[in-house]
Order: C-alpha cells, then structure tokens, then sequence
C-alpha cells in the first residue's frame, strides 16, 4: 500500500472530501503536525519512508529529497511553489503538482476587502467606538474613479481587476510575461504603475526576480495618498524600506496578509497605526480549501496510478 504523509496544516478542515478520497484509493494517509516548516530535516523525519507528500508551506529541497529515497511526489496544498527546490526535485526524479486557481476568488476577494478596510479607515473608527467616542473624526475615501495598479494579472490580478471596474476604478497592471494588452485594462511599466496608482496590490509570484522588487526606489514613486496591499509573498517587499515609508507618513498605509518571516510577531509593521495585518489568510475560505484539498489529493492518486497529475509543475 502507497503511504501518503499530510503536512499541510489546513489539508481536509472545511470538509473531509478530500481525504476521503485518498482512502477510497487505497492510499495510507498519516496526518502530522510540523513544529518547523521551515525546517528540512524536521520535514524530512516526518516523510520518512513515504512515497508522497501534500505540503503546504513546509520547506522541501535538496535535503529532503536526499533524506527520502522512497519519495515520489510532493502535491502542493496551494499555488506557488516557493518553498519546493524545483531544481532539486527534477535533480531525484520527483513530481511536483500544484493547484492553480483553486484561491483564485478567495484571494482577490481578500485583497479588496483590505482596500475597502484601508478606504474607510474602518479599523479606525472600530476603536473609536469601543472606547465609546461617537462620530466621524476622520474622512474616508470612494474608490469611484481611483486608479488601482495591479502588480502580477494572472487568475488573482485579473478577478481583482473585474472587482474594481464595478467599483468604477481605473485599473493598471503590469505583468511581464503579458505582451498583449487586456483591455478594457491598460498594461504599464512598473515604475508608472507606482506613480499613478492610488492603491497598489501585489499579485505576483515569489521568484529570484521578483524577491524585494518592492524596493526603495519604487516606493519613492508613490503618491503620499497611495496604499499598498499585498496578498501574495511577503518576501517580494523589502519590509525595512516599507517600514521607513509608512512610519514618516511618505506613504498612507498599508494592508499586509503576508510577510518575510511569519510569524511577524517581531516586526516593526505590527507596531504601526497605517498598517492593517492578518494572518496570512487570504486563501483560507471553506470554498477554497475544499477545491484545494480536492485538486492537491488527485494530483497524488495520479501519480501513484502512474498517470500525469492535474497540474504537473516539474
């Protein structure tokens, strides 16, 4: 019997489909509880002997592919696939799968709730009223006719672009790997995007290339009035320079799921009053997780019945 080792913490929580599906196809499935994901060798003693492995941010390389000879498949619980050596894996002939577009919704659902919440201040005027003060003491913005710049237009940039044409917003975007442009949506360089952009929300995959692009240098390109949103990774913001920027009020705010090193609990952001921050939890709603657990699930029953997984990575 193939054994399948479950390290993904959210793996089967809204609904059990998913894990029912592995027993129906006769997979051995053992469910354990990583205290360092971002450990390999804590990762590796957990695989042990196993052939498969759905992970969700558990690290995977070179040391874990060595440490497990027996190890077949690594089936990612989510989309990007920043914590698996891809190199290493196609190295010791292992698949890996993930599940594009499953959080799709969720996350662009996600990333405009926050833009809302930074518009009215919402958090704001929340204290406000448990410390019994009654009133506006702040004004609020209308996203009618603001310009939202969106950095990455893949499945998640394109649903918060649709989002924002209902709000009557202007939409930007840019994406390096899109030549032609999406109308009714107009592509721009980066540089542009940050000049312009009232609200800014960072869709893009975490890569060598794109690991701090938020930078200094685009930073100084926003509007004092402007907001970033991101959603995606926080390693593709350089968190000091952003720190600086919102704690002299160079910028207006910020709304962060995602950072560096999380958890953030020793990051200066926390400590800001224009920051907004959740706990990476952008995907998580029961629709997502059950597509998710679904499509994470096939992809391993695939490859142990010698078949090609739903979405092969490597």
């Amino acid at each position: 019997m193939k054994k399948a080792i479950i390290l993904a913490r959210s793996f089967a929580r809204s609904a059990k489909d998913p894990l029912r599906r592995l027993e129906a196809a006769g997979i051995q499935v053992e469910i354990k509880k990583n205290p360092n994901p971002e450990n390999e060798d804590t990762v590796s003693e957990l695989i042990n002997d196993a052939e498969g492995v759905l992970v969700g941010m558990d690290r995977v390389g070179e040391v874990v592919f060595t440490n497990c000879p027996n190890l077949k498949v690594v089936s990612k619980h989510g989309v990007g696939v920043d914590n698996i050596d891809i190199q290493s894996a196609q190295k010791h002939g292992v698949v890996v799968a993930n599940a594009p577009g499953t959080n799709s919704v969720s996350v662009a659902e996600m990333a405009f709730t926050l833009m809302l919440v930074l518009a009215r201040k919402i958090p704001h005027f929340i204290e406000q009223i448990k410390n019994k003060e009654w009133g506006a003491t702040s004004f609020g913005l209308e996203l009618e006719g603001k310009t939202i710049g969106i950095v990455g237009f893949g499945r998640i940039g394109k649903n918060v672009a649709q989002y924002a044409q209902a709000f009557a917003m202007k939409v930007l975007y840019y994406d390096p790997f899109i030549n032609n442009e999406i109308l009714p949506y107009k592509k721009v360089e980066l540089e542009k995007l940050f000049k312009d952009a009232d609200f800014i929300s960072l869709h893009a995959p975490l890569t060598d290339d794109t690991r701090e692009m938020i930078n200094d240098k685009l930073l100084s390109f926003m509007k004092k009035e402007a907001f970033l949103i991101n959603t995606a990774r926080g390693e593709l913001i350089n968190e000091e320079a952003l720190y600086l920027y919102l704690k002299e009020n160079r910028i207006a705010g910020a709304a962060l799921d995602v950072f560096t090193h999380e958890p953030p609990f020793d990051s200066p952001l926390l400590s800001l009053p224009n920051v907004i921050t959740t706990p990476h939890i952008s995907s998580h709603t029961r629709e997502a997780n059950l597509k998710m657990g679904n499509i994470a699930a096939e992809n391993l029953i695939r490859v142990f019945n010698g078949k090609e997984p739903l979405y092969r990575v490597v």
